[in-house]
């Protein structure tokens, strides 16, 4: 494992070591993206509007996940960077029994209050039913979506992030297979997509449990947990940004939601949503680049190795601006082909869809760059400064310009939101780099 984060630092290095969980990432987005596509062709517009609705809930335990993932595993790679290896395994193991817990609560809380939920969330009495149909099985899911990505971000501090990339694989062909045979070959319907998803998370999450269990001359392997409070305000504090990200995420959909159906009705949340499947997606890649850096990041920062910090930033700050220049590329060309995926071209939601993803694609030039700068905040164990980051990029600016532009400029303001608040929060990202270059001595 060691030898593992030992690496030789290089541009080629660090994209090798990166690329399972990019990949990983990927897959684990497509999962939604999978059920969009199938729900769209098969259901319809409403259906898919219904999916976008609950999804918001689906993603306080993906952030509950990502926050003990990407905190819990900064924690502990600074540990092993440290010799404290016995420290790490128990730290490692409190982290994912608390990280099941709370999404079972979680789970519990939802099945009580669906009606309120779906409600708050944007539903209306047309669609509720859908809503209901799709949110069920959710419920059932979400403990295993949560270790799928606490699982992931571990692998990596294993130092075995094609682990993460071959369960994630498999579980998206389970989905692709289950999505076409409960919603097209049974018509399931919406709950036929709510169940290929969550038996997607299921074969990662139960891998990671087998894997996790039987690795005892690994580094990290369950052990019998020590309970520590401290480690767990670590590392929920060091992941907060990341769990911050998500969570303003799904406050942001639900406002997008309520503010496209008042503007455009059906058809408009059905566009906001292609749009947020399409971004998942693109972001999954700059995400999964930082996720797999990340350890690499604490570990050298534990170890005190400057000269390895200084090669990953400046090497990171390359390679993301090569992905942001051809993902921004290929989404310009290709608006009409990634939005007829989703929607047919005769289809009011088409057009709508094709000018607002065209407007989106331009954050692809500045998303890479804050996003690592968050993730990288978060690899140094400074969870205060990635958090104030994520909180104005995902909440404040967006917020702010859904609340100013709409009114004036009608749809095109709920597109025009993204991009302006990446380039503020580029502004950001670099101030907060150049003020603390000098403690973490990454630059």
């Amino acid at each position: 494992m060691e030898k593992s984060l030992e690496l030789n630092i290089s541009r080629k290095n660090l994209l090798k070591f990166a690329f399972p969980t990019i990949i990983a990432n990927v897959f684990m987005s497509i999962y939604s993206t999978i059920d969009g596509i199938f729900v769209s062709n098969v259901v319809g517009t409403e259906g898919l509007s219904a999916v976008n609705i609950v999804i918001p809930f689906l993603l306080v335990s993906l952030c509950i996940g990502t926050m003990f993932g990407t905190g819990g595993s900064a924690l502990v790679s600074k540990k092993l960077g440290e010799g404290k290896v016995l420290e790490a395994r128990q730290n490692f193991t409190l982290i994912a029994i608390s990280a099941v817990v709370l999404s079972s609560i979680i789970s519990i809380i939802g099945a009580i209050f669906m009606e309120p939920i779906l409600y708050g969330l944007g539903a209306n009495d047309e669609i509720y039913n859908l809503c209901r149909e799709y949110m069920i099985p959710v419920l059932i899911i979400i403990p295993f979506s949560l270790l799928s990505v606490v699982f992931q971000m571990f692998f990596i501090s294993e130092g075995k992030p094609t682990i993460s990339m071959i369960t994630s694989l498999i579980g998206g062909v389970i989905n692709i297979i289950l999505d076409y045979v409960l919603i097209v070959t049974f018509d399931m319907g919406l709950m036929g997509a709510a169940i290929a998803t969550g038996l997607g998370y299921c074969f990662p999450s139960l891998v990671g449990i087998i894997f996790f269990s039987l690795n005892k001359k690994g580094t990290l392997h369950f052990s019998k947990p020590k309970f520590d409070s401290k480690v767990l305000t670590k590392s929920c504090s060091n992941g907060m940004s990341e769990m911050v990200s998500m969570l303003s995420s799904s406050v942001v959909m639900v406002a997008m939601n309520n503010i496209m159906i008042r503007i455009a009705g059906i058809d408009g949340v059905s566009a906001i949503t292609i749009i947020s499947y399409v971004q998942t997606l693109l972001s999954s890649i700059y995400l999964g680049y930082s996720i797999g850096v990340s350890p690499l990041i604490s570990f050298n920062y534990g170890r005190q190795n400057h000269d390895n910090l200084k090669k990953i930033y400046k090497y990171s700050r390359y390679i993301i601006a090569i992905i942001a220049v051809i993902t921004f590329v290929l989404s310009i060309v290709l608006a009409k082909p990634i939005i007829g995926i989703f929607a047919y071209s005769n289809l009011s939601v088409f057009n709508m869809a094709t000018s607002g993803f065209r407007i989106f694609s331009i954050s692809l030039l500045f998303m890479g760059f804050n996003i690592f700068a968050s993730d990288m905040f978060t690899a140094l164990n400074d969870g205060k400064t990635s958090a104030i980051i994520s909180v104005f990029r995902t909440l404040i600016f967006l917020m702010a310009f859904l609340i100013i532009l709409p009114p004036i400029i009608g749809v095109s303001g709920v597109w025009y939101t993204i991009p302006l608040s990446e380039i503020l929060s580029i502004i950001m990202s670099t101030y907060f780099f150049n003020r603390y270059k000098g403690k973490f001595k990454y630059a």
